[in-house]
């Protein structure tokens, strides 16, 4: 086995726990910002259930097809400057989209913005483990807690901003300026990685296996999938079930910034607890339980205790920061890394995308959700099954020396 050589970093400590801060709370609030304002979009646009279940998929779709490049696009402007690209690319898209009362157009720059948040995506977990060194769990925290605290704000602050700024426009297009100094820190590291290529980690020659035959990415990408797609879902339409229930428009968003909130605590827990635990199925088979109890909450009564519902779907996300905390930590080379981000993650919400618009659709043909929190409710088993496959303690590097 190829061992890596001493490590000489490009940036310090200090850098590289900034950099991972000012990226991973830009990576989320341009996508959970629609959610609780979705009907005023709608509105605004004259988008009817179809376009607005698109709307609500593209950052699955988005994620997927755009990450699927991120690895090979990396490969020529380097892991940092593919990174800068992106950011620069959902500024863009999130400042001129606030600009437009098209549909097309709004979906257009939609897709530019998050099309650059999937680059971050794919990319900044190989970037921690190549520059993390003996920081990487540290980071790999940092990284998840940022996620999720990025996206509750887009969730909590939406309607607010929508209220106070005055049109829902530009309350979207305002996350555009959260996106400038994260920007300028990573267009510096770009030029420094570029101008010294010497100082990156060298871990030798990576496995020339495909990650597509490794058991434990198929089972990682089911998981990741799964988990996004639920994601998503909660993301585009849960203020949409709590709206349909009676709940105000800004308790609607309030309950789904709880939602996502509550998966701080996972993603401050998960790094440690995957390096820690003796074995993580019982967390999974739990994430399971509550995914499924608290669809059929919802189906119940969604309107009698929503804040115990919410909580119940915050605590099953935990699988999402656990599956993120998986890429580094089931992998030993950067270039693996990479590629297993590049699988998971494409694969992952591709699958995701799907889920939204077939909400939207199945929503608009029963005219209830009846329907739908059922299916919901039902994933929990494919989930858990998934979950517990991919938690073994496997490198994923070792498969695809087994393979070759």
């Amino acid at each position: 086995m190829t061992r890596p050589v001493p490590p000489r970093f490009a940036v310090s400590g200090t850098v590289a726990l900034l950099a991972v801060v000012v990226v991973s709370i830009n990576l989320r609030p341009g996508a959970s910002a629609i959610g609780p304002v979705l009907e005023e979009v709608r509105t605004s646009l004259g988008m009817g259930g179809g376009l607005a279940g698109l709307l609500t998929g593209l950052p699955g779709l988005c994620f997927a097809l755009a990450g699927a490049t991120a690895v090979r696009f990396a490969r020529r402007v380097g892991t940092t400057g593919g990174i800068a690209i992106g950011l620069v690319a959902a500024a863009v898209g999130l400042l001129l989209r606030a600009t437009t009362d098209s549909a097309a157009v709004f979906l257009v720059l939609s897709t530019l913005a998050l099309a650059g948040m999937a680059l971050g995506n794919v990319l900044v977990p190989a970037w921690i483990k190549r520059y993390g060194g003996t920081r990487q769990v540290r980071l790999a925290t940092v990284y998840g807690t940022g996620l999720v605290v990025g996206g509750s704000l887009g969730s909590l602050l939406a309607a607010p901003m929508a209220t106070a700024l005055g049109g829902v426009d530009l309350a979207l297009g305002a996350w555009g300026l959260l996106l400038l100094p994260a920007l300028a820190l990573w267009g510096w590291l770009a030029f420094h990685e570029r101008r010294n290529p010497a100082e990156r980690l060298d871990y030798g020659l990576a496995p020339s296996g495909r990650v597509r035959s490794s058991p434990t990415a198929v089972a990682m990408a089911a998981l990741f999938g799964i988990q996004s797609m639920h994601a998503y879902v909660q993301l585009g339409w849960l203020p949409q079930v709590y709206r349909d229930a009676g709940l105000s428009p800004n308790y609607a968003g309030t309950l789904q910034a709880l939602l996502a909130a509550t998966g701080i605590v996972g993603s401050l827990a998960m790094p440690t607890l995957i390096i820690r635990a003796r074995t993580l199925s019982p967390y999974v088979v739990s994430f399971g339980v509550l995914l499924a109890v608290g669809y059929l909450g919802l189906l119940r009564a969604p309107a009698t205790v929503p804040w115990l519902w919410a909580l119940m779907l915050g605590v099953a996300g935990f699988a999402f920061p656990l599956a993120i905390a998986l890429l580094p930590a089931r992998t030993r080379h950067p270039e693996v890394t990479a590629q297993l981000s590049g699988f998971v993650q494409p694969v992952g919400y591709l699958a995701a995308a799907a889920g939204p618009v077939l909400v939207g659709l199945l929503h608009e043909a029963t005219g209830g959700w009846t329907l739908v929190l059922v299916l919901l409710a039902a994933t929990a088993v494919p989930f858990t099954w998934a979950g517990l496959r991919a938690c073994r303690p496997v490198i994923v590097d070792d498969e695809l020396v087994a393979k070759t």
